[in-house]
């Protein structure tokens, strides 16, 4: 017997059992994976360093267009069953289109994170070629400060012009350990300190006191040093005003920043601590990615056949037994946006 045949010899209610059953099966294995998510990121939390941080406005938007999709596939079948097949051509069609709109508005959500020093695996806090710790910088002869992601000049935040021209010049000497014979600019402008001596440049070879070369280790640090100034990169990987646009809690207590120390219920953070957090990595981002990644990636994968269905709609296809395609997609459809606001609502009240 064919597959045809076989259909043939199924009766609608037995058809839309089977669909209805399949549907409810990926829908409990898909909430059994995220209810497990959300479980390690709880115990997560408690256990480490943690990092909050606002949700990019791009994700409310996405939230909107498939709130609003849901809304406008529920009322285009109920229209479909009350007699007027010909509104699927609209509706379906808007619905893939609304989706697309979703995850499109995802991945600007995620440029957003990753342009405020949140990525899948980004440190939390800056160590190997910290500013100060060996090297420092003068422009104009007056000295650089930092104060978490601020660069000051004589007390005051410098322009965001003058810090990519700052990371400009620190370009330079993002690959000096390779680099044959290295030829640096703007050395009128811009005087390197290291460990507050200035360091010059004679024959390819830095000195500092005029006749102490760098070591090997000293040129490594300067490269460290280097990506973090490229970078715009203060005390932490995450960029904005500490306290404002991201928080670091430890165990569930917040850290207070303050004169480029980080300080635990009042005391400064202890030396194995510190040295905990500077070998962390931003646990918190990996699984806000992970999880929302993966939400996206079921998305996807249901417009590859909410696209099918817009082409079908023109056919007449979907109006098999009371529009059971439809109805079974929309099921799912509607899951996965109960979905995206569960985990909205847990990552903004628990991140």
């Amino acid at each position: 017997m064919s597959q045809t045949e076989y259909d043939k010899e199924l009766t609608p209610e037995i058809r839309e059992k089977m669909r209805k059953n399949l549907i409810y099966v990926g829908i409990f294995s898909i909430m059994m994976l995220f209810a497990g998510l959300s479980s390690g990121y709880i115990v997560s939390a408690g256990d480490t360093f943690w990092v909050k941080y606002d949700f990019p406005p791009a994700f409310y938007i996405s939230t909107a267009l498939i709130i609003l999709s849901s809304i406008v596939l529920f009322i285009g079948i109920k229209i479909a069953q009350r007699g007027n097949a010909a509104i699927l051509k609209t509706i379906v069609p808007l619905t893939f289109i609304l989706g697309v709109g979703f995850a499109y508005f995802q991945w600007q959500g995620y440029s957003q994170l990753n342009e405020n020093g949140s990525a899948l695996s980004s440190k939390i806090t800056v160590s190997e070629g910290r500013y100060g710790d060996y090297y420092e910088l003068e422009v104009d002869g007056k000295y650089m400060e930092v104060d978490g992601s601020d660069y000051l000049i004589a007390g005051k935040v410098i322009s965001e012009k003058q810090k990519k021209e700052i990371g400009l010049f620190a370009k330079q000497f993002e690959a000096i350990t390779r680099a044959k014979n290295p030829k640096i600019a703007n050395l009128d402008k811009y005087t390197l300190r290291y460990k507050s001596q200035e360091v010059k440049l004679k024959d390819g070879k830095f000195y500092v006191q005029d006749s102490i070369e760098l070591k090997p280790v000293d040129l490594i640090r300067l490269e460290q040093f280097s990506w973090h100034l490229r970078d715009g990169r203060g005390d932490f990987f995450h960029k904005g005003k500490f306290g404002k646009d991201f928080k670091i809690f430890y165990k569930k207590q917040e850290l207070q920043y303050k004169d480029r120390t980080l300080y635990l219920k009042g005391n400064p953070l202890s030396a194995p601590l510190q040295l905990r957090l500077d070998g962390d990595s931003d646990t918190s981002s990996a699984y806000l990615y992970l999880m929302t990644a993966l939400h996206l990636l079921h998305i996807v994968v249901t417009l590859f056949f909410m696209f099918r269905a817009s082409i079908h709609s023109f056919s007449g296809k979907l109006a098999i037994d009371n529009f059971l395609p439809i109805r079974t997609l929309a099921i799912f459809w509607h899951f996965l946006g109960v979905l995206w606001i569960y985990l909205l609502l847990f990552l903004l009240f628990i991140h």
